[in-house]
C-alpha cells in the first residue's frame, strides 16, 4: 500500500483551498488535486506493507509525544512551473525542523527514505492544481493567482497519516501533538 504523511488545515482552510481546487476544475481543467484533502506534505508517498501497519503507527506516535503544536503561515500563492500552483506556506523554523526530524527518523527507525526529497530539498506547499493542468493552461491560471492575496496562520496539532486506496488519499490515522504551541 502507499501512504503518505502530511500536515492538514482546520476544517475552515481546508474549504477554503477546495473552493480554490473547484475553481481550477471549472476554468482549468485541472482536477487531479481533489485526489487528497488539503494539506502540506512532511513525507511524500511511501510503500509500506498494510500487515504492518500498527509498527508504522507506534513509530509515529513516539514522534509526535512530546512535541508542541507547529505554527504554520500560509501566505499567498507560488507554483512549480509549468504544471503545479500551490498556497505558499511559510518556510517557518519550527516547520522546516518537524519535517527534517520526521524524514530522518523515518530513514533511521523504518527504513523509509525520500530519494527526490533528498535531492531537492523540502519547499512546504498545499498543492491546489497539479498533473492535469496542461502547460498551455497553466500561464493563464497562474496570471490570474500570482499577484492574488491569501493570509491564514493555525497551529498544526496533528500529523496525519494518509493511505492511498480507490484511487484517492484518505486519512488513515492521526497523531496528536501535544496542546498549545512554544514561542
Amino acid at each position: 500500500m502507499l501512504y503518505f504523511i502530511a500536515l492538514l488545515p482546520p476544517q475552515d482552510i481546508q474549504d477554503y483551498a477546495s473552493e480554490i481546487k473547484q475553481h481550477f476544475a471549472d476554468n482549468y481543467d485541472s482536477k487531479h488535486a481533489f485526489k487528497s484533502p488539503p494539506h502540506i506534505t512532511l513525507q511524500p508517498p511511501f510503500e509500506w506493507d498494510s500487515g504492518k501497519l500498527i509498527n508504522l503507527e507506534e513509530y509515529l506516535q513516539k514522534f509526535v509525544m512530546g512535541r508542541n503544536s507547529i505554527p504554520i503561515i500560509l501566505d499567498g500563492y507560488n507554483a512549480f512551473v509549468p504544471r503545479v500552483i500551490y498556497i505558499d506556506v511559510v518556510k517557518t523554523p519550527d516547520l522546516m525542523n518537524l519535517q527534517a526530524d520526521l524524514i530522518a527518523y523515518l530513514e533511521s527507525n523504518l527504513g523509509i527514505v525520500d530519494k527526490v526529497g533528498k535531492s531537492r530539498g523540502f519547499t512546504p506547499h498545499m498543492t491546489v492544481a497539479f498533473k492535469d493542468l496542461k502547460k498551455s493552461k497553466f500561464k493563464a491560471a497562474w496570471e490570474e493567482f500570482e499577484n492574488r492575496e491569501l493570509h491564514f496562520e493555525f497551529a498544526a496539532q496533528k500529523l496525519t497519516l494518509l493511505k492511498h486506496e480507490n484511487k484517492k488519499w484518505n486519512i488513515a490515522q492521526e497523531f496528536k501533538f501535544i496542546e498549545g504551541s512554544k514561542k
